[in-house]
């Protein structure tokens, strides 16, 4: 099992959200060729399964992971790992989903907001969590949780973008999460300098 140190090696993480299995597949692509390792396609509702599938398929052949988001429920945990996720993400923290994510093999990034969460989510055995909605937490939040968890590996996630992503790997996070960048001819000279620049872009 590939734990998220190997998977989120490069400091972007690329979340497909609400696109057909074509488009799903064409941007992780371009996630890909950009230096992107790890891409999550969110499955908040069943139609969004077979746009994971699309991705997951792309990355076989590429050899690329593909992760599931918006894992919520025990049901949804065992569609992914049916779907050949790579691991799964969560907007919050679930014990049940976590214990059940572990016990097929399959890492799990669960989101956090508060010390309180972070402390449950060590309790649970996690070094990597998402903190979310990370723009509204601030740049701040991740430097200031760092100081009582400073071994904890952070991603930001919720409002990133490759204006403000060196903000946020500067405060301490060690990856963020990108969604629309891929799709803005404007964005993506930037995008490809911060993962050229190991996040210091």
């Amino acid at each position: 099992m590939r734990g998220f140190d190997e998977l989120l090696a490069a400091p972007v993480l690329a979340i497909l959200r609400g696109m057909t299995p074509q488009r799903t597949a064409e941007l992780a692509e371009r996630a890909w060729d950009l230096g992107i390792e790890a891409v999550e396609v969110p499955i908040e509702t069943p139609r969004a399964e077979p746009s994971l599938r699309a991705a997951v398929e792309a990355g076989a052949r590429r050899g690329r992971p593909v992760g599931a988001g918006t894992v919520t429920s025990p049901e949804q945990v065992r569609t992914a790992q049916e779907a050949g996720a790579a691991f799964t993400v969560a907007p919050g923290l679930d014990a049940e989903v976590v214990r059940l994510s572990a016990d097929v093999g399959v890492p799990h990034l669960p989101g956090v907001a508060t010390p309180s969460e972070v402390q449950q989510a060590r309790r649970l055995g996690l070094d990597w969590v998402k903190a979310f909605p990370a723009a509204q937490l601030g740049a701040g939040w991740f430097s200031a949780v760092l100081g009582p968890f400073p071994d904890l590996k952070l991603v930001a996630t919720g409002g990133m973008n490759a204006r403000n992503a060196a903000e946020f790997l500067a405060a301490g996070a060690r990856a963020v999460a990108v969604g629309s960048a891929l799709d803005d001819p404007e964005q993506l000279p930037a995008l490809a300098g911060l993962l050229r620049d190991g996040g210091r872009a």
